[in-house]
C-alpha cells in the first residue's frame, strides 16, 4: 500500500515539474522579447501548459524508465529549442518566424553565420531558457519515470480533454473586441498576436495545424472606402482649387478593365473565390486624378534599396538621397512594413499586395500569372525592360518571380554580372552595378524601365566584416555615434553615390529631364537595435508601427516639389506608377492604392496587423489606437478600418493561394 502511495506521488511531480518548465519557458521568454506578462493572455496560456503538461505526462508514461526519460528529455529540449529559436529570429528580424516562412524565404538559413553571432550576442537568454534542461541533466539519476496503468492513461486523457474544452470556453471571455483571442484561434491567422495571446507553444502548434491542414479566414463585403469618405475629418491630401467651380471640375474615369464579374460569380463553384468575385465587383478602386499620365512616356528607373529608410537620409553625408527625398513627389507619411525581410518588401513592391505570413511560395515559385507584372506592363507600353541585382541572382529564387512579372533579361551576380563587377565580397557594390549597366539601356530608339535591387545596405553593420562599411569608414569618422549606426551610415554612402552615378550618366546621356527614378526600400535596417535606430533619428521611434517609417523617392529633375501627407507604403508603390505612367490596370484587383488619389483615406499595414491611417495609428499588441492631432473619430471607425485591414491581407492571401488573377483575367 505504502509503495502504491510512492509511485502515484512520484509520477504526480512529473506533472508539476512538466507545468513548472512550460510555465517558467513562457514567462522568461516574454521578459526577454518585452512582451507583457500579466494580461488576460495568462490565462489561456496557464489553461494550454496544463494541457500540454497532462498531455507530454500521458506520452512518457508508456515504457521502461530509461525509454520514458528518453522521450522526456527530447520532448524538453525541442520544446525549449522552439523558444530559443523564436528569441533569436525575434532578435535579428524583429517578426517571429513561422512555419510558411521557412519555405517562402532563404533569409534565415542564407545568412546562418549572423544567426551564429546573434546567439552569441544573446547567449545569457538561450541559456536562461535552457536552465530547466540543464537542471535536468544535472539532477538527471533523480528523476523516475515509471510506466502507467491504462486506467490512469484513460484518466489523463480525460483530463486532457476537460482542459482543453475550459481553454475553448475561456476564448469567449473577451469575445467581440478587436482581435480576440476566439477570432485569433478560429478566423484571423496573426501569429504574432497569437504568440502574444497564446504563448508560443500554443501558436506553434496553430501554425503547425493550418500549415497541413490549410487556413481560410472571414472575409468581410463591406466597401473599404464608402464609409470613411462621408467622414468629415479625412484631410484630401492634394488641394483640389476647383471644388468652387463645378462647372470647371475634371470627369476622371475609374481605373477599370472590362471584367463582368456576375458572370464570373454566377459559374463559380469554389465560395471562396465567389466570395472575391463579389468583393471586386462592389470594390470602387480609386479614380484617375490630376496626376494620370503626368510622367507618362518617360523612363522609369525603379530601386529597391537594402536597408534603406529615413535615417540615413542626410544633407552631409548622402547629399543625393537628401536631394531626391526633399523634391519631387515628397511622401511625408510613407512606411515599409518589416514582413518577411527582403522578400516581404519586394513583394509589396511589385505587387501592391500585403505580404501577410503563409502565402509567399507561389510568389517565390514565379507560377502564378501577373498580367500586372511592372515589366510585362511597360512593354506593352513599347518600353524595353531591365532588371539587376548585385549579389546572387538565383537568391530568394529572384530570377523566377521576376521572370513571372515579364522581365526576360535579368542580370545578377552567377549569371553575368560576375564579368562586370566584384561579386566576390560582401556585400557587393550599388556603384559598381551602376557604372556596368547603365550603357545596356541608355542611347537606345525605345524608352526603358529598368529595375535595381541594391545590396550594399545589408548588414551586419560592422566595420570588420562588411566591406561597404570598411570602404565608407573615414566618410563617417567624425560623427558622434556608436559602432553599428556609423556602420549603417557608411553602407547608405554607397547607395548615395551609386544614385549620383546614376544621375551624371542619365546627363551625359541627355536622359535626365526625360527619367523618373522611384526607390524604396525593403524594410528597416534591423540588424540596429531600436536603441541605435533612435540614435540616427529625429524622433522617439517604437519597434512596432514608427521604426518602420521611411521614405518614397519618386523623382522627375523637371518638376516641382509636390508635397504628399496621405499615408502610404510599399503596396501603393505600383498602382501610384501606373497612374502617372498611363499603365492600363484594374485598381480593385491591387490591394495598394495611388497615393496620390483624393477619394480615399491612405492606410499602410504592418506584420501583427497595426496599422496607421490619415486619422491615426493602431497598435494591435495592445488594441490601443491614437489618433492624430486635431482628429477626432466616432465609436465605430477603429472596428472598421480593422475590417478593412482584414479584408486588404486576406486577400492579398487568396490573390496568391488561387492564383487569382489567371482565374479573371486569363493569360
Amino acid at each position: 500500500m505504502s509503495s502504491m502511495k510512492k509511485y502515484n506521488l512520484n509520477n504526480f511531480r512529473l506533472f508539476l515539474l512538466t507545468l513548472l518548465i512550460l510555465t517558467y519557458l513562457e514567462i522568461v521568454f516574454r521578459i526577454l522579447t518585452k512582451t507583457v506578462v500579466f494580461n488576460i493572455s495568462l490565462l489561456y496560456i496557464f489553461l494550454y501548459t496544463v494541457f500540454t503538461a497532462l498531455l507530454v505526462y500521458f506520452v512518457v508514461t508508456w515504457g521502461s524508465n530509461r525509454v520514458n526519460k528518453i522521450i522526456y528529455y527530447v520532448l524538453i529540449f525541442m520544446i525549449t529549442c522552439l523558444y530559443a529559436i523564436q528569441l533569436c529570429v525575434f532578435k535579428m528580424f524583429g517578426f517571429y518566424f513561422d512555419l510558411p516562412l521557412l519555405w517562402a524565404t532563404d533569409q534565415v538559413m542564407d545568412f546562418a553565420g549572423d544567426g551564429f553571432m546573434l546567439i552569441l550576442e544573446n547567449i545569457l537568454g538561450i541559456l536562461f531558457l535552457f536552465l530547466p534542461f540543464i537542471l535536468l541533466l544535472i539532477f538527471n539519476r533523480k528523476l523516475v519515470i515509471n510506466k502507467q496503468e491504462l486506467k490512469i492513461h484513460i484518466g489523463l486523457l480525460s483530463g486532457c480533454i476537460f482542459v482543453y474544452t475550459l481553454f475553448i470556453a475561456s476564448l469567449c471571455l473577451n469575445d467581440g473586441t478587436i482581435n480576440s483571442a476566439r477570432d485569433l484561434y478560429f478566423t484571423i491567422h496573426n501569429n504574432e498576436l497569437n504568440i502574444r495571446k497564446f504563448g508560443v507553444l500554443n501558436a506553434f502548434r496553430i501554425d503547425l495545424k493550418r500549415t497541413i491542414f490549410g487556413f481560410s479566414g472571414k472575409l468581410n463585403i463591406i466597401d473599404d472606402y464608402d464609409d470613411q469618405d462621408s467622414d468629415e475629418n479625412i484631410d484630401n491630401t492634394i488641394q483640389d482649387d476647383s471644388n468652387d467651380d463645378d462647372d470647371k471640375m475634371p470627369e476622371y474615369g475609374y481605373h477599370y478593365l472590362d471584367i463582368d464579374f456576375d458572370s464570373l460569380i454566377n459559374k463559380e463553384s469554389n465560395s471562396t473565390i465567389r466570395m472575391m468575385h463579389e468583393y471586386f465587383k462592389q470594390d470602387s478602386g480609386t479614380l484617375e486624378n490630376e496626376y494620370t499620365n503626368y510622367f507618362k512616356g518617360k523612363n522609369l528607373i525603379l530601386f529597391m534599396a537594402e536597408g534603406f529608410n529615413e535615417i540615413a537620409v542626410r544633407e552631409d553625408i548622402t547629399p543625393t538621397l537628401y536631394r531626391l527625398v526633399n523634391s519631387g513627389f515628397v511622401f511625408n507619411q510613407f512606411y515599409t512594413p518589416m514582413i518577411s525581410s527582403t522578400i516581404g518588401g519586394e513583394f509589396q513592391e511589385l505587387t501592391g499586395l500585403v505580404a501577410a505570413s503563409g502565402f509567399l511560395s507561389p510568389w517565390k515559385s514565379g507560377e502564378n500569372s501577373y498580367p500586372f507584372g511592372i515589366a510585362t506592363s511597360f512593354e506593352n507600353l513599347g518600353y524595353q525592360t531591365y532588371a539587376y541585382h548585385n549579389h546572387t541572382y538565383t537568391f530568394q529564387n529572384r530570377n523566377k518571380y521576376l521572370a513571372s512579372l515579364g522581365f526576360n533579361n535579368y542580370l545578377g551576380c552567377r549569371n553575368g554580372l560576375e564579368k562586370r563587377i566584384n561579386c566576390n565580397r560582401w556585400p557587393e557594390s550599388d556603384v559598381e552595378m551602376i557604372d556596368a549597366t547603365v550603357n545596356d539601356y541608355l542611347g537606345k530608339d525605345k524608352p526603358f524601365m529598368v529595375y535595381y535591387v541594391t545590396v550594399s545596405g545589408h548588414g551586419d553593420y560592422t566595420f570588420s566584416s562588411n566591406a561597404i562599411s570598411t570602404k565608407h569608414r573615414n566618410d563617417v569618422a567624425g560623427l558622434a555615434y556608436s559602432k553599428k549606426p556609423l556602420a549603417y551610415l557608411a553602407t547608405q554612402i554607397e547607395l548615395d553615390q551609386a544614385l549620383e552615378l546614376l544621375i551624371e550618366k542619365l546627363t551625359e546621356a541627355g536622359e535626365l529631364e526625360n527619367t523618373v527614378i522611384a526607390l524604396v526600400g525593403d524594410h528597416y535596417p534591423y540588424y540596429l537595435s531600436l536603441d541605435e535606430v533612435n540614435e540616427l533619428a529625429d524622433y522617439e521611434k517604437d519597434s512596432e508601427v514608427e521604426v518602420n517609417k521611411s521614405n518614397f523617392i519618386l523623382w522627375n529633375s523637371e518638376m516641382e516639389t509636390i508635397s504628399i501627407d496621405k499615408v502610404g507604403s510599399q503596396i501603393d508603390v505600383l498602382p501610384t506608377i501606373y497612374n502617372l505612367f498611363g499603365v492600363e490596370y484594374d485598381s480593385r484587383l491591387i490591394i495598394g492604392r495611388d497615393i496620390l488619389s483624393t477619394e480615399s483615406e491612405g492606410v499602410a499595414i504592418f506584420a501583427n496587423s497595426s496599422w496607421v491611417s490619415d486619422k491615426g495609428t493602431y497598435y494591435a499588441s495592445s488594441g490601443k489606437f491614437v489618433s492624430r492631432e486635431g482628429i477626432h473619430v466616432d465609436s465605430d471607425y477603429v472596428r472598421k478600418m480593422n475590417n478593412i485591414v482584414s479584408n486588404k491581407i486576406l486577400l492579398s492571401r487568396y490573390i496568391m493561394q488561387y492564383d487569382y488573377y489567371r482565374i479573371v483575367l486569363g493569360k
